[in-house]
């Protein structure tokens, strides 16, 4: 009974998306208050029939109800009850009908924050909102149903896969959907501005913090995602350049400039049109990310979905979605050019190249993302693109954008001049040289230096613009720096955040040391300047998998300084090995063991690693979320 009142649920939601992405469109056209308002009530109800929907899924998962096909495929009654609760997102029909819950959250919030904006604006918006969620609900009840009956019913199910069963795995993907779906926010008032044919600082203002909490939740989704793989998978790396990795880096990097370009609209009322392609963009990617990961175009521990009519359809919704949108913006775009001119050397121009940097960063991800995919698809060959492609052309683009970034906080509104600037540039680079020679002395690496050098000039030049901000170094500097509003903390929080990730990813791209072999019980192996020792392998059992666990110690100079504990599991149901790291997470280095294959006769496969500074890679990135929850405290001004 529960099952089906999830689904008479989910058929409501449709018919309420369907009437909120047609009448108040209608409303705003005929200006007519009582069709626009039934926007409002149109999301909050919307929101509400989906909520008891995914409530019930979540009942039958927890009370294991295998008669529900979904449960049977990907639960089990010896599963802990985080991973029940998971596990209904852990499948292909349980994360659609999350993505869809999250973006009726997103609707319903406009009625609550957005009594202020224009009723014609907020109106188109939401309507276009209901259009996205007409697709997407028509997608879950006609090929992804996750009420379906199964009979008859099994004695158990077949659990989830070992891999999602870890706390990273069961917050990762909200996070992940809530800044996917976020970008619906900045697509649909985007195409609503572009009927309308009005982009202003108002529309700027207002949409800024929803791109934020977007922007937010995809930087800790993606982070969490790194640091899972980072300790599940056994593989001792952070980020591998896999496809799924790339289609939810894609849209953080589009956002990243949409988040510029909106400040820039919202100060100076210019690159409205670019603001708005930024917008339109952003989503279509969190779109095609959907596309790859549900349609069965890959193959990974993300991919649940194999048949092709969800891909046909998904794609169909993509060519609709971003395809009308561009349609419109072609029509509409030349009615929201602005006559606010500025100088090359700018605050204004130096953002227009951050921007420009940021889209040729996601253009050379892209490609190395799809282009073997094409080639795949249209010819019987399959190349592969790894970290050298990504090394050789992503790579370059950022560094080029962070040397901007250490200039364009200290670079004026509309017009400036390098004279200005000439003497911080100098400074620059006598610290990035002296830098750069002092970690050469150490590390031996001529681009790891250099690159170190540029991360503690991004570092040093964000604390030279906040200073500057506050009048370092004057009478009343501290009463200044409390006034500052919370998006000039936020700036200052999110540049060291990435000044402090560039060092963490230089460290370990170019000092992190390995070594794999086999070791019987006593043997040792030496990575750098530690000593890593097989004392012992215990068999176990828990209540779902049994294991093998190894004590590794390991020593350094003769003194040993820590004892890691790695495993291998199996998991009955779904007769699958996992591998458990042993990791010491120190802020300088973590010391990183996997144990692999093997037997007492033959000895075990052992992966040592020393990983510099890999914490920091994470810490800068959490920075960069703090930042943007920050900088939405910011008070909204009063523009007439």
């Amino acid at each position: 009974m529960i099952a089906e009142i999830g689904q008479i649920m989910l058929i409501l939601a449709l018919l309420l998306a369907f009437a909120q992405a047609i009448l108040p469109m209608v409303g705003a056209q005929r200006r007519d208050a009582r069709l626009m308002a039934f926007g409002d009530r149109a999301a909050v109800a919307q929101f509400i029939c989906i909520l008891v929907a995914f409530m019930a899924l979540t009942y039958v998962f927890i009370v294991s109800d295998f008669s529900v096909k979904l449960t049977a495929l990907n639960s089990h009654t010896d599963k802990p009850l985080l991973y029940k609760i998971s596990g209904v997102w852990g499948n292909h029909e349980g994360s659609m009908l999350l993505w869809v819950l999250i973006l009726s959250i997103y609707g319903a919030l406009v009625p609550v924050f957005g009594r202020t904006l224009p009723a014609g604006l907020k109106a188109r918006a939401l309507s276009v909102q209901g259009m996205i969620g007409v697709g997407f609900l028509a997608f879950i009840l006609f090929t992804s149903n996750p009420f379906l009956r199964l009979n008859p019913v099994p004695m158990n199910g077949q659990g989830l896969n070992p891999l999602l069963q870890d706390p990273g795995l069961a917050f990762h993907p909200p996070f992940l959907y809530l800044g996917y779906v976020g970008f619906s926010m900045a697509f649909s008032f985007s195409v609503a501005a572009l009927i309308e044919g009005r982009v202003d600082a108002v529309w700027a203002r207002w949409l800024r913090p929803w791109v934020l909490v977007s922007w937010c939740f995809l930087t800790i989704g993606i982070t969490m995602g790194s640091v899972w793989a980072y300790y599940e998978l056994g593989w001792g790396g952070w980020w591998g350049w896999d496809p799924v990795e790339n289609v939810s880096f894609l849209p953080w990097l589009v956002g990243t400039a949409l988040l510029h370009s909106i400040l820039v609209l919202g100060k100076r009322h210019t690159m409205a049109n670019w603001t708005i392609l930024l917008g339109i963009t952003a989503f279509s990617l969190s779109l095609i990310g959907t596309f790859v990961v549900r349609s069965g175009v890959l193959t990974s521990v993300h991919s649940f979905a194999v048949d092709p009519a969800r891909g046909v359809f998904i794609l169909a919704l993509l060519a609709i979605a971003t395809g009308g949108a561009l349609i419109l913006y072609s029509l509409r775009a030349h009615t929201l050019r602005s006559n606010a001119g500025f100088d090359f050397v700018s605050k204004e121009g130096g953002l227009v190249l951050n921007n420009l940097l940021l889209i040729v960063a996601t253009i050379t991800v892209f490609l190395g993302t799809f282009y073997p995919l094409l080639i795949e698809a249209f010819s019987d060959d399959k190349i592969s693109v790894g970290a050298p492609y990504f090394d050789i052309s992503f790579a370059p683009v950022m560094i080029v954008l962070i040397l901007f970034m250490g200039i364009g906080p200290l670079v004026k509104w509309r017009t400036d001049s390098f004279a200005n600037l000439r003497p911080h540039l100098l400074k620059s680079g006598l610290l990035i040289s002296v830098v750069a020679l002092l970690v050469y002395l150490f590390g031996k690496s001529v681009l790891g230096a250099l690159s170190m050098g540029i991360a503690v000039y991004l570092f040093y030049s964000t604390l030279v613009a906040f200073g500057k901000k506050i009048g370092f170094g004057k009478p009343g500097a501290w009463v200044r720096a409390k006034a500052q509003s919370p998006s000039v903390y936020g700036f200052l929080i999110a540049h060291l955040g990435m000044a402090i990730a560039m060092a963490g990813i230089v460290s370990m791209s170019v000092w992190a040391e390995k070594d794999v072999k086999i070791l019987s019980i006593g043997d040792s192996m030496n990575v750098g300047a530690y000593t890593f020792t097989l004392e012992k392998m215990v068999p176990g059992r828990e209540v779902n998998y049994q294991f093998v666990k190894g004590d590794v110690s390991v020593s350094k100079n003769g003194k040993k300084i820590a004892t890691l504990h790695s495993a291998r599991r199996f998991y009955f149901v779904r007769e699958m090995v996992t591998s458990e790291a042993g990791i010491q997470v120190r802020f300088n280095r973590n010391l990183y063991v996997g144990i692999g294959d093997g037997s007492q006769e033959k000895g075990w496969v052992v992966r040592a690693y020393i990983h510099p500074m890999v914490c920091w890679i994470w810490l800068g990135a959490l920075m960069m979320a703090l930042a943007g929850f920050i900088s939405l405290f910011e008070k909204r001004r009063q523009i007439s």
